[in-house]
């Protein structure tokens, strides 16, 4: 059974040159077969900016009208994507940049207005192609995974980084892959007290995913990090991991079970 790990990396470590070097030195000694996928709404949000596009967040989930669309689609798919592709390259891992487009590896579809709420061009994922995926990695390539869909009727849709890595990890589940999903960001894992990184809690199943949330310890953009882990595993992935990117392809941190 081929082993494939997917990791998952946010924005605020790709904005930082030196952690993004020292994560890409840790994803490239990885073992076997792997992905990555990135965000980067911190450097989307800068060059909107400077373009004179304001940025507009609903409960930390990003406003995509036109211009956005443009700015995600260039930053993302362009800037960020193919700057970490190069960087995989002078590492000697054979990376090759896809958004879902590319090869039809994702597609979703534009979601629809809620509670009064128009998030614009923004995708939820339908399907993602294992297969597909699996043929790149048996071909001797890292696929290296923007944040961006596309619905099959020519438009790209600016679509969640941890929904695109949940989605890929459970895409190569069904192909029968043995895959683990790692969410890399800047804490140990979920901490029981965000002021102490030694708070970590080792599991949280859906069980105390509920307790969690209802008490207040989970909360903001960790509650939908934590709904797609749980559903990564519902759907066979046999391994899920919220930890600090420094600790990638270790045991540490928060082990998502059912």
């Amino acid at each position: 059974m081929e082993q494939v790990t997917v990791i998952k990396v946010g924005g605020a470590i790709v904005e930082d040159a030196e952690r993004l070097a020292q994560l890409l030195d840790r994803f490239a000694a990885l073992p076997g077969q792997k992905v990555l996928v990135h965000g980067g709404g911190r450097r989307a949000t800068k060059v909107a900016s400077a373009l004179g596009i304001e940025s507009k967040m609903v409960e930390g989930r990003r406003i995509t009208d036109a211009e956005m669309l443009e700015v995600v689609t260039m930053v993302y798919g362009g800037l960020v994507n193919k700057n970490i592709v190069a960087q995989l390259q002078s590492r000697g891992v054979n990376a090759v940049g896809l958004t879902g487009a590319d090869m039809n590896v994702i597609r979703s579809h534009k979601r629809p207005k809620k509670d009064g709420v128009d998030y614009g061009f923004v995708g939820d994922v339908d399907k993602a192609d294992g297969h597909r995926l699996l043929s790149l990695i048996r071909g001797g390539l890292t696929p290296v995974m923007a944040p961006l869909t596309h619905d099959g009727m020519g438009h790209i849709l600016n679509t969640n980084a941890d929904t695109i890595a949940a989605e890929t990890a459970k895409a190569l589940a069904r192909e029968g892959a043995s895959t683990t999903l790692v969410y890399c960001f800047e804490k140990a894992g979920v901490l029981a007290d965000p002021d102490d990184e030694g708070s970590v809690i080792s599991t949280i199943n859906h069980d105390e995913f509920v307790r969690l949330v209802a008490n207040g310890t989970i909360s903001g953009g960790m509650i939908p990090k934590i709904t797609n882990a749980l559903a990564a595993v519902d759907a066979g992935v046999e391994r899920v991991i919220i930890t600090k990117a420094e600790n990638i392809g270790t045991s540490t941190g928060t082990v998502i079970t059912r």
